[in-house]
């Protein structure tokens, strides 16, 4: 329409930055950070942040340039989440599990002008820059943080991160994004050494998702967030910067314990929390000596897999409000939220169980998230038994694969994201995620979900974690194979723990082996599967005269 036209002089690209901004007027005072007993005001971090930024421009860091940091849930993670994009940096979080040779890769790839370490990973980077100097490779410029945030307590001989926050010039002006669609950060998936992948979000995604972020948690002004996802992970979720929008509290914690999630909650007054079903299952299985009554309901935020509706319903019984939603690195963490609905409070609480574990729908920020067939891309039909492919998109879509345009179009090919997920979608459009298409059991020709054997399995009174995958079987092509850890104390035996599936699932689904002890775990708690796959697969085929008994 003509005159109506939004001028240059009112564009003002998105940016989480501009959360900080505003927090240090609206909520300057109040506490914005609590580590250990350390504590800092929206004003003090806006400061430090302004500092940092300082920091790194002087060190040479410009628009573009990548900042790579290794460090836990710490005040200093916090803001670099904010001094980075400042500086007109891109912030690359590496995941603290890392060994030495994947840090080097990362490095390497990423091109990473600046590393901070915390004083804990001071190790692992020493043996990830002498792979880099083997190799003959670019070096960073390596900054320290201390563990306990004060420079006098570093291992000396060299750049210390408090010491150059204290010395760092004042009046610092901030580098704002020419673009919106200007990178922010680099998100590294769980690839192989050989070919990682880096995904970039932009200054305007992670604005977008900051703010579903907060819709999606009910989180009005001033909420208190209990740390307990890491920050490297999808910049936490994108909460490292929603906590700002509101002037929240965030309560870092090092170790992710049920002792130290129930006595940080009722010390602050916790109001939002998260975690993959890892940490609720954890939760509802800590002793009685460790638990605390909770002084208000706390809102859980959880997903990295669909978890069981039985653990739903014990954080339920345990005054958790347990909100589950579902997404990938590639869509800034959670993507989909299973709404709630008011007349599903009046169900029964296994009812209300097994909806909550429901995938639901796309965030207000996202256009879009359906179920597809992935050779013709036709929307399956919504009855809640048609299997396809789950594929998004919309502003919260990452960018793109660093330095891999292939990858880039390939997981983009029809524009849409092509999450490699399988699912369904009901009639009241809801999605339900099935398994990953990896992760299908095909046995005898029909399909079997890891996914629905797992929720059966942790119905039994003995198993504490569980997951599904495929043994091959000369005979069958493929059979269910548990994986299962026991609570402790408890007993059980595989004869027991197949007898308690084959009286809930058809005879094919049950698991014709089971293997006792912990699972491997990724350091976001999602249990690496394609260890087990290995395992079983080194087992081979089940003996004939063991399928007999069978």
């Amino acid at each position: 329409m003509e005159g109506c036209m939004l001028s240059d002089a009112n564009y003002a690209p998105l940016t989480p930055v501009s959360f900080l901004e505003r927090a240090a007027v609206v909520y300057g005072d109040r506490t914005a950070v609590v580590s250990g007993g350390r504590e800092y005001s929206w004003r003090e971090t806006r400061e430090r942040c302004l500092a940092g930024a300082s920091v790194l421009a002087r060190l040479g860091v410009g628009r573009r340039d990548v900042v790579a940091v290794i460090a836990a849930n710490i005040p200093a993670m916090y803001e670099l989440h904010f001094s980075v994009p400042m500086a007109g940096g891109v912030l690359c979080t590496l995941n603290t599990r890392h060994d030495a040779a994947m840090v080097s890769v990362l490095l390497r790839h990423s091109e990473a002008k600046v590393f901070l370490v915390e004083s804990q990973f001071l190790a692992v980077a020493h043996d990830a820059l002498r792979l880099l100097a083997d190799a003959k490779a670019k070096f960073p410029l390596v900054i320290a943080i201390s563990d306990t945030g004060d420079s006098s307590s570093s291992d000396g001989g060299g750049l210390e991160y408090e010491a150059l926050l204290r010395d760092a010039p004042r009046g610092f002006e901030i580098r704002w994004p020419a673009d919106e669609r200007d990178p922010i950060s680099l998100n590294y998936t769980s690839g192989t050494t050989s070919r990682p992948k880096g995904v970039i979000y932009s200054h305007r995604g992670a604005y977008l998702n900051s703010l579903a972020a907060l819709l999606c948690n009910d989180m009005t002004s001033m909420p208190v967030y209990l740390w307990t996802v890491p920050m490297f992970h999808c910049n936490g979720w994108c909460m490292a910067w929603a906590t700002a929008a509101q002037g929240g509290t965030n309560i870092c914690v090092r170790n992710v314990v049920p002792k130290v999630i129930f006595e940080q909650i009722v010390r602050h007054g916790v109001t939002n929390m998260g975690g993959a079903p890892t940490v609720l299952n954890m939760i509802v299985n800590a002793p009685a000596s460790e638990r605390r009554p909770l002084p208000r309901r706390v809102l859980i935020s959880t997903g990295g897999a669909p978890p069981p509706p039985q653990v739903l319903a014990k954080m339920e019984e345990l005054g958790f409000n347990v909100q589950h939603g579902y997404g990938l690195t590639e869509t800034y963490g959670p993507a989909t939220r299973c709404v709630w609905r008011p007349e599903w409070d009046a169900l029964p609480l296994a009812e209300r169980a097994r909806i909550k574990a429901l995938q639901g729908v796309q965030h207000q920020m996202l256009q879009d998230v359906d179920i597809k067939d992935p050779v013709t891309m036709a929307s399956v039909p919504s009855d809640g038994r048609a299997v396809g492919e789950v594929m998004l998109r919309g502003n919260t879509v990452m960018s793109g694969y660093y330095k891999d345009a292939a990858a880039t179009e390939e997981a983009m090919r029809g524009g849409w994201l092509r999450t490699g997920d399988l699912g369904v979608r009901h009639p009241d459009g809801y999605i339900q995620l099935k398994d990953r298409a990896k992760d299908i059991i095909i046995s005898g020709g029909e399909n079997i979900s890891s996914i629905e054997v797992e929720s059966v399995l942790f119905g039994h009174h003995a198993v504490l974690d569980v997951a599904v995958v495929a043994r091959p079987d000369d005979h069958w092509g493929e059979t269910a194979c548990a994986f299962v850890t026991l609570k402790d104390g408890a007993s059980a035996t595989a004869h027991e723990i197949i007898a308690f599936c084959r009286a809930r699932l058809p005879r094919y689904m049950a698991p014709r082996t089971v293997v006792f002890g912990d699972l491997p775990k990724t350091s976001t708690g999602k249990t690496q599967k394609f260890l087990l796959r290995e395992k079983a697969r080194a087992m081979g085929s089940l003996p004939m005269q063991s399928k007999s008994k069978l």
